[in-house]
This record gives C-alpha cells, structure tokens and sequence, in this order.
C-alpha cells in the first residue's frame, strides 16, 4: 500500500524509484496499491545502502518528487518511517503499460 500521494507521482511518471526501509528483497516486479487501485511494474535496478548514500548517488527526484533539496527529501522519509538509520533499499521501476 502507498499513500495516495505517492501513487499518484507514480501514475504521472514523477516518482520512478521506490524507497524501502530495510535490505532489498527478492522479486522483479513491483505492484503499488492505492485503495482499489493498482499499478505494476518491473523492477530494473536495486541500490542498498544508507539513506545519506541512496540520496546523493541517486536523483532525490524521482524519489520523492515534491522535494526541493536532499534534506527536504531527508525529512520527508523520516515522518515515513521515523528514523534515517540503518539500511534502506531504492528499487528503480518501469511501469508496465
């Protein structure tokens, strides 16, 4: 399940990696629900590491799209999921059309 926010960015294209607390799991598709609404991908690539680490090697962008700045997308995950510590997962997805 994501928030209705995200899975509206996902659905416009704007957000197209997926950000996990946690190490990466097993699997090559990705569905996104949104109440009665679903949205299926692929996963294309999978980044492992600490929140710091993912935000700089990657676009903060096509994470969380509304953020301005790397410490705007910080603060975002953190009311997510309540802490920037330990290992975070990034999976860059293409919809499947």
């Amino acid at each position: 399940m994501v928030k209705k926010e995200a899975f509206e960015w996902i659905k416009t294209g704007q957000k197209t990696i997926e950000l996990r607390k946690g190490k990466a799991k097993s699997g090559d598709h990705a569905v996104f629900q949104c109440g009665g609404n679903i949205l299926r991908g692929k996963i294309v690539r999978t980044h492992e590491g600490s929140l710091p680490t993912l935000l700089q090697s990657l676009n903060f962008k096509q994470i969380i799209p509304t953020a301005n700045s790397l410490q705007e997308a910080t603060t975002y995950i953190k009311k997510l999921y309540g802490t920037t510590d330990g290992t975070f997962t990034a999976y860059r997805f293409a919809l499947s059309r």
